[in-house]
């Protein structure tokens, strides 16, 4: 089946309501709970940080959001929609990084960009290695996928192989994918893991910069460097053995004494809290 021109989203601006609300989600594998009666909330042009100890469940509620994870109870609005399966997300605006690289062996750079703009559009993604997508959207994602590529810093790293980068440049390739489909609501899974303390910070300007502006885009992070969360969210929700321990301004974050005592032993310069 070929394809006519990347596909369009169902929803041509975000909701009056928040972009993403997940309510009393509880989470069980078998007869392990994983997310006990955890409420987040992202509003509209809102960066908001999930963060939480190891094994808190900050991953399953991050799937949760992307639809891949079913919750055994709860409300789960994405965009407005109810429990959105995860190929519907760039049809509603929404696209999501992994915690890992995610990317194409056997694709350039472009291809792998251009495959963020193929999910919902039968055939879209065969056409990036031969099988039948038209011309037109081969052009047009081509297009968009190097326009994604100039803003992460890579515009000359189209033609080039992603295994042929410095891990770095190869997570811009992963967060231009993202980017690529122009989405109201950005998912990020640990996008500064590995990255050292020149790349965070280039990252957080990437970031910083895709949520501002008059589109009133949204972004939830679910990061462990919390230096790099306290910097660039409005909001942050803390995690902690599957319940949601406390939400606030990262002042009010940083401050909060039963958060200090689960999670932020050290503060974010390294020195102890007490």
């Amino acid at each position: 089946m070929s394809v006519d021109a990347p596909p369009a989203r169902d929803e041509a601006s975000p909701p009056a309501a928040d972009p993403l609300r997940l309510e009393h989600v509880t989470v069980r594998f078998g007869g392990i709970v994983a997310i006990d009666d955890a409420s987040l909330a992202v509003g509209a042009g809102h960066v908001v940080g999930l963060i939480g100890p190891n094994g808190a469940g900050k991953t399953t509620l991050f799937n949760v959001a992307c639809g891949i994870v079913r919750p055994r109870t709860g409300t789960v609005r994405v965009m407005g929609v109810d429990r959105p399966r995860p190929h519907r997300l760039t049809g509603l605006g929404v696209a999501r990084t992994l915690q890992g690289l995610g990317l194409f062996p056997g694709l350039t750079v472009r291809q792998n960009v251009m495959a963020g703009l193929s999910h919902g559009a039968p055939g879209a993604a065969a056409g990036l290695v031969g099988a039948p997508a038209s011309a037109r959207f081969l052009r047009e994602a081509a297009e968009r996928a190097e326009a994604a590529l100039e803003r992460v810093g890579l515009a000359s790293a189209g033609e080039r192989m992603p295994e042929a980068l410095p891990y770095p440049e190869r997570k811009r390739v992963a967060l231009a994918r993202a980017f690529v489909s122009e989405p109201h609501l950005l998912l990020l899974d640990e996008p500064a893991g590995g990255l050292g303390a020149a790349d965070i910070d280039e990252l957080a300007a990437l970031v910083r910069d895709f949520a501002g502006g008059e589109h009133g885009r949204s972004v939830l992070l679910v990061e462990h460097h919390v230096d790099l969360v306290m910097s660039l969210c409005d909001r942050i929700a803390v995690l902690d053995s599957g319940r949601m321990l406390a939400t606030g301004t990262p002042d009010e974050i940083r401050d909060d004494q039963a958060v200090v005592d689960a999670y932020l032993g050290v503060d974010v310069d390294g020195e102890d809290a007490a």
